[in-house]
């Protein structure tokens, strides 16, 4: 037995929440602090170790630190079920359990419902925007039930970011589309959904990540734009998500010259205090992004960076470099004045209000898989793919190139089907069993994958029909949301040579515009939001009409 029991969700108020009170100054701190885990059981499948403290340390500042919370990322949801209340029984206060699960679940941990990125929604909506905030509804309520399902009780979305930068390399697809009005649609959609259970929701990442050509995982993004322009583009969507209820809202780190010269959005009073808490009236709590972020942890101290973000007006810090080394110098700012008490009382009331809005629950086997990847879930997210799906070229396209595979597998010509990815090591959406590679072998291809690792293209053979398949969108340290040099000369040989048959781009479409003014009119493609496998199986159905 794994050790799941069958009890009804409690509400945090009535597991007797201490006084505050009679929690120390420590203790209070501790409680604004939420660390990064593994959702693996075991030391040794720990997949970002700089990240991810081993099961020993991690017990210490649950349990004796006292931390608020955990985000979890990695395992399967049915591990990641054990772990959720594994970290609940060290804690003495409840925990909040977060994860960034903007496209469900599955996003994060396996066997759970993985939907297309939220910018397939805007797909839909501009053509019928009922379905596309029907759907963004149903992902809202599916995402919530299912996190619940496995202990995660704080949602890390939606992103309402107005993505209007093509060159975007960290937002990108995860935005719900391109212009305000659409933005605040969808994600209110998502917020009222998620609301229908006692999980936290989360708009990210204020006052706008939408507009910059610069990862902030990696360094400071500088937005130049006008107060004015701030006011038409990237706040309307945290206004109408705080007006629809979301309950927390994320910092981002950007410096915004406009609104502060000196400081970034994280670390500043006059956007965090000024703006979110007065002029948008938010009363609910306000979380830092991961302070281990280079835009932060590069320019700012480990230890310094937390007493500036709480200075700024945040409730919560999210993955400070050193969890102790943070809790002592928020201390140490308190006794020396820096900080008063009351302003640590502040944020701790707002962290107790919001863990009396969520549940703490422990789940049977049974329940676990009748709310994860349920039927209704999975054609959900299947009809989102469907709908959100754009193909390049006419069917009768399609018809010449599944008659020409016929004959090419009769006069037993090789076909290749090329695969280009970033990083084949870090991809959770490819193996040897995924529809990339499984469909087109049967239909008489063979793999070819190319990747970062890949030094020399020189092996290609230069005649040799070709099923291209590039993975490319925005992505969390990627560092660019276009195409890669080895992308655009392996594209442009297949085009010199007239060897491309066929193409899917899963990912970005901003990489699809720039394709499309290269490509020869009778080549077929298909282009999909999602890279998960259900992704990769309806695109490659679609092009060969399997």
């Amino acid at each position: 037995m794994l050790g799941f029991s069958v009890v009804n969700a409690v509400p945090y108020e009535l597991l007797m929440l201490p006084d505050i009170d009679k929690l120390s100054l420590a203790e209070q701190v501790a409680q604004m602090v939420v660390v990064r885990a593994s959702g693996f059981l075991f030391d040794h499948q720990i997949q970002y170790p700089v990240w991810e403290p081993p099961a020993a340390t991690l017990q210490h500042w649950v349990q004796d630190l006292g931390v608020g919370g955990v985000i979890l990322l990695g395992a399967s949801a049915g591990e990641l079920a054990i772990r959720t209340q594994q970290l609940q029984n060290w804690a003495k206060i409840p925990l909040l359990v977060a994860a960034d699960i903007e496209e469900g679940v599955g996003q994060r941990f396996g066997g759970a419902t993985w939907f297309a990125p939220p910018m397939a929604l805007s797909a839909i909506f501009r053509k019928d925007q009922k379905l596309g905030l029907h759907y963004a509804e149903k992902m809202g309520a599916i995402t919530a039930k299912e996190a619940l399902a496995i202990g995660i009780n704080w949602v890390l979305a939606p992103v309402v970011d107005v993505n209007n930068n093509s060159d975007n390399p960290v937002i990108n697809v995860r935005a719900f589309g391109e212009t305000p009005d659409e933005v605040s649609q969808l994600a209110c959609a998502f917020i009222s959904g998620a609301k229908t259970h006692p999980v936290l929701t989360t708009a990210k990442h204020f006052p706008g990540h939408g507009d910059t050509a610069v990862d902030s995982h990696l360094d400071l993004p500088v937005i130049p734009h006008s107060v004015n322009r701030l006011a038409e583009v990237e706040l309307p969507p945290f206004t109408a998500a705080i007006a629809a209820g979301v309950d927390t809202v994320m910092s981002a780190h950007l410096l915004i010259p406009s609104l502060d010269a000196e400081l970034p959005a994280t670390l500043s009073h006059k956007i965090l205090t000024g703006q979110l808490r007065q002029k948008l009236g938010f009363e609910g709590l306000i979380t830092t992004d991961a302070l281990v972020m280079g835009a932060i942890a590069n320019r700012y101290g480990a230890n310094e960076a937390p007493v500036m973000a709480i200075e700024a007006g945040a409730d919560i810090l999210l993955m400070p470099v050193e969890p102790a080394g943070a809790i002592n110098a928020v201390c140490t700012a308190v006794e020396s004045g820096r900080l008063s008490r009351s302003r640590i009382r502040e944020s701790v009331e707002r962290i107790w209000q919001a863990k009396s809005k969520i549940s703490c629950e422990s789940v049977s086997t049974t329940a676990f898989v009748e709310h994860t990847a349920g039927h209704d879930a999975l054609n959900t997210a299947a009809e989102i793919l469907q709908h959100s799906q754009m193909i390049h070229n006419s069917p009768s396209a399609l018809e010449k190139l599944i008659n020409a595979i016929k004959v090419n597998n009769v006069q037993e010509t090789v076909l290749r089907n090329l695969i280009l990815i970033d990083d084949v090591f870090l991809c959770d959406f490819l193996n040897k069993l995924s529809p990339a590679i499984t469909l087109p072998i049967e239909m008489g291809y063979k793999t070819q994958i190319i990747d970062c690792h890949t030094q020399d293209l020189s092996h290609l053979e230069a005649n040799c029909p070709t099923l291209l398949q590039m993975f490319i969108r925005g992505n969390p340290f990627r560092g660019s949301a276009g195409l890669t040099r080895a992308a655009e000369d392996l594209f442009k040989k297949l085009l010199t040579t007239r060897n491309l048959q066929a193409f899917v781009l899963y990912g970005s479409p901003y990489v699809l515009q720039q394709f499309i003014p290269l490509l020869q009119a009778d080549i077929p493609g298909v282009f999909s939001y999602g890279q998960m496998p259900a992704a990769q199986e309806r695109a490659l159905r679609t092009l060969f009409s399997m």
